[in-house]
């Protein structure tokens, strides 16, 4: 097994209160600057999740993104600035988290993620995060990590709901079952035009602040180890009533991935 990186006395401040922490400790942390993450999307979901990521002091993050900050997107899309409208998402982002912790290395890929370079570009990172706003982008993103055996950070967003999940479909839980998939819990994508799009339906833009603070707390969880993940569960929140409800969802052995009769 490989030896941990050290930390500088300058990072033994900065993460202090993370060092104090049971479950953390200066182990944990230095696990947390040896992870390579990759954050798909640095919209609404993941501007929050790569600010926390960096100031918890992950030591690469990727960002994959091909749009341009516009300014609608500021209401949420809080690591972007007004100076930063007509950039590229992935350089407004980069900027932003040297800022917040010089520490990190950034691997910024202006594209979009498609069948041609999923595989590659998720097979050189350790946990995934995707903040996509589209199923086909969800889909995709799910079954290359199944594939290339990688932990994925899932979370999507409605106008005043959201649910987050993790996804670990490669391995078994300590009961000895498969861990289920995404497809497990959505079979398909629903039908074109059935879910109103962001620009349409409207976003409260302090949900996305949650939804994407809790994928950061699920990807830092799944490097450093403590505690239960959302493995098998979904968490919704519904920012209307303030609710937030947990659902469990187990392996089907139908689902064309894991299943008795796999075809992807």
């Amino acid at each position: 097994m490989a030896s941990l990186p050290t930390l500088s006395s300058d990072e033994l401040e900065r993460y202090a209160r993370h060092i104090v922490l049971r479950d953390v400790g200066g182990p944990g942390q230095q696990k947390l600057k040896a992870a390579r993450v990759l954050v798909i999307g640095a919209g609404g979901l993941g501007a929050p999740l790569l600010q926390y990521l960096a100031a918890a002091g992950v030591g690469t993050l990727g960002i994959i993104d091909d749009d341009i900050v516009s300014l609608s997107n500021l209401q949420r899309q809080i690591i972007h600035g007004t100076p930063d409208v007509g950039r590229a998402k992935t350089d407004s982002a980069q900027e932003a988290i040297h800022r917040i912790n010089p520490h990190v290395m950034i691997d910024a890929h202006h594209t979009r993620i498609t069948l041609a370079n999923a595989a590659s570009l998720i097979a050189s990172y350790d946990v995934i995060a995707d903040g996509s706003d589209n199923f086909t982008t969800r889909y995709l993103v799910s079954d290359t990590c199944y594939h290339e055996k990688k932990p994925l950070v899932t979370a999507a967003l409605g106008a005043m709901d959201a649910t987050v999940t993790t996804l670990r479909p490669f391995e078994r839980g300590a009961d000895g079952k498969l861990n289920p998939t995404y497809r497990c819990l959505f079979p398909e994508p629903p039908p074109a035009g059935m879910v109103p799009a962001c620009a349409e339906a409207g976003v409260l833009g302090a949900l996305a602040g949650l939804a994407g603070s809790l994928m950061a707390l699920e990807v830092i969880r799944a490097i450093v180890g403590f505690g239960e993940p959302l493995i098998g569960k979904l968490l919704m929140i519904d920012a209307r009533s303030m609710r937030f409800e947990t659902v469990r969802y187990t392996w089907d052995s139908d689902n064309p991935l894991s299943g008795r009769a796999a075809s992807l």
